[in-house]
């Protein structure tokens, strides 16, 4: 539903305006309480906030953990399926969080993807057919003090090569 939508209004805006409204006001994302507030033209710096709030505020009084994670959770592979377009498959496949300090705070974090990394994950997927790509994700407050380090996991294939594995899996 939200990729058709998305192609849709790609014809009237550009793919960040529509990435960062889309994904605020998605019913899914809003629950987190994250919210993007920047988003670079070719998609591959993306800057979210976690206000603290009585929503994600815990028992004693920092942000609960969960919406911290679930307000980072969808937003590498969202992006990355973006950056790579329609030919890629991107899944989350696995996330390592470890919980440094409370956040007492509002919380930052921001997901990048330099051109070196997009060119080394097409490289190793022609040559590979699929590949799990790591990123490590920091969550801050303003200042950069950690509260959270998240190493994501990312599975990409091409979509040709995926669907024949699907195949050969349900045979």
């Amino acid at each position: 539903m939200y990729d058709k939508l998305f192609t849709l209004l790609n014809r009237y805006f550009k793919k960040a305006t529509l990435f960062r409204v889309m994904f605020n006001i998605s019913p899914m994302y809003k629950r987190s309480c994250g919210k993007i507030i920047f988003v670079s033209e070719d998609l591959h710096i993306v800057k979210i906030k976690i206000p603290l709030s009585y929503k994600n505020k815990n028992y004693v009084g920092s942000i609960f953990g969960g919406s911290l994670f679930s307000a980072t959770d969808p937003i590498y592979m969202i992006q990355l399926m973006q950056i790579l377009g329609k030919e890629y498959v991107v899944w989350d496949k696995k996330t390592d969080i470890k919980f440094k300090r409370p956040a007492y705070e509002n919380a930052f974090a921001t997901f990048e993807f330099t051109n070196l990394e997009i060119e080394e994950i097409i490289t190793k997927v022609q040559e590979e057919n699929e590949i799990d790509f790591t990123k490590i994700l920091h969550i801050t407050d303003k200042n950069g003090t950690i509260f959270t380090e998240l190493d994501k996991t990312l599975y990409i294939s091409t979509k040709t090569f995926y669907k024949q594995k699907r195949s050969l899996k349900s045979k």
